[in-house]
């Protein structure tokens, strides 16, 4: 054999969030602000009905699609939360996480050769994913001085006749940006006039810290052509039960659920009974951690201005996006050196894409003790580097 390995593969980069991570795990008193998975435990409640589920032995393959009463439940959350209407027989599918939903949404949509347009900075794997599927990813490099939201000119400029999917990621991972409706009209708009398809990746939106998380599903026209992607894990602190779902108009969710079918054959069923009870009873809890977060980011932010550090304000997720421009050092050398001088890991901005570097990005997804103790060790970090 000469040559084994897919050439698309092995031009992939890793991500870059894990080698940071995987540096700390093995670095003694270092804090972690790398990476974004909740540190509550699951609800109790949610936990129980996962055991109650093996204690009756629900352990079998359930349908491609998904458990009914999740797929009912799914389209209730959705309608109760954003006002939108889906069939659970055949607008649904869960998935996976997230993650797999954008997977196999862009194979479903995606012909050798089709654009995809992605906004960045963006979670690491969109790019990836466009790639493995045969698309050639167009990127746009979203400024802070827009707080980081996609401008339709932005979106305009870059479209042309094999412009076929538009990635949509808000609440946005590594920014905290959000998109709000009125931003969100103006995006329609030249999606409709070019008739492209969105996958909006709405896995944060139940962590919006300002007004009401809006789905550009709910805009006029745009429910037929968007995948709406959202998922357990970071709103029910259920990253290790590994559950997201999939919905858009019945001819997609069917091809997806073919791909699915092949590749996957369904999602966990001990996580799908636990994620019922999570759509039925669980907003109390989301309120709970919700403002949790958003007093750590508040934290966070004043922790910055106090520094003199840049930082624009994020409005959802659990993530800051401070500016390190300042110091004349690329991410990777701020981050590194950061870990090596002060033994605190966070993740070079220039992991989500070129438009990240200059920044870092910084979970509160972790303690106030933890990020008190982080931010005393960046203010001494900072002020080494001014003195230079």
């Amino acid at each position: 054999m000469t040559k084994p390995l897919s050439d698309i593969v092995l031009g992939l980069k890793p991500s870059g969030i894990r080698k940071f991570f995987d540096i700390v795990s093995e670095m003694k008193d270092a804090i972690s602000l790398g990476v974004g998975e909740p540190d509550f435990d699951t609800p109790w409640h949610i936990r129980d009905e996962g055991i109650y589920a093996l204690e009756r032995g629900k352990t079998f393959y359930t349908s491609n699609s998904g458990l009914k009463d999740l797929r009912k439940e799914i389209c209730n959350y959705l309608n109760r939360h954003n006002g939108l209407c889906y069939n659970p027989d055949n607008e649904v599918l869960v998935t996976v996480g997230g993650s797999e939903a954008i997977d196999v949404g862009l194979r479903a949509l995606i012909n050798p050769g089709d654009e995809v347009i992605i906004p960045q900075p963006a979670y690491v794997s969109y790019e990836p994913c466009a790639l493995l599927c045969g698309a050639k990813p167009v990127i746009i490099d979203l400024k802070a001085e827009n707080q980081f939201r996609l401008t339709p000119e932005e979106l305009e400029v870059v479209i042309t006749e094999k412009s076929k999917v538009l990635i949509l990621p808000f609440p946005n991972n590594p920014t905290g940006a959000i998109m709000e409706r009125s931003d969100l009209e103006k995006i329609a708009e030249v999606v409709k006039k070019y008739d492209l398809y969105v996958i909006s990746d709405e896995i944060y939106s139940a962590l919006t810290y300002k007004g009401k998380h809006v789905s550009i599903a709910e805009i006029d026209g745009m429910k037929e052509r968007t995948i709406l992607i959202n998922g357990f894990s970071k709103a029910y602190a259920m990253t290790g039960w590994r559950l997201g779902y999939a919905c858009a108009p019945k001819e997609i969710i069917k091809q997806m659920t073919k791909i699915h079918q092949f590749a996957i054959m369904c999602a966990p069923t001990t996580s799908q009974y636990a994620a019922i009870e999570a759509l039925k009873n669980g907003d109390e809890d989301v309120i709970e951690m919700r403002d949790a977060y958003d007093s750590r980011r508040r934290f966070l932010m004043q922790s910055f201005k106090e520094m003199r550090m840049e930082c624009f304000e994020p409005f959802g997720a659990f993530y800051v996006f401070p500016s390190i421009k300042e110091f004349n050092m690329t991410s990777e050398e701020f981050a590194t050196r950061f870990l090596e001088e002060e033994r605190v890991a966070a993740v070079p901005g220039n992991a989500f894409g070129y438009s990240g570097e200059g920044y870092l990005r910084i979970s509160y997804a972790y303690s106030i003790e933890k990020l008190k103790i982080a931010m005393e060790r960046l203010k001494r970090f900072i002020e080494r580097l001014r003195q230079r």
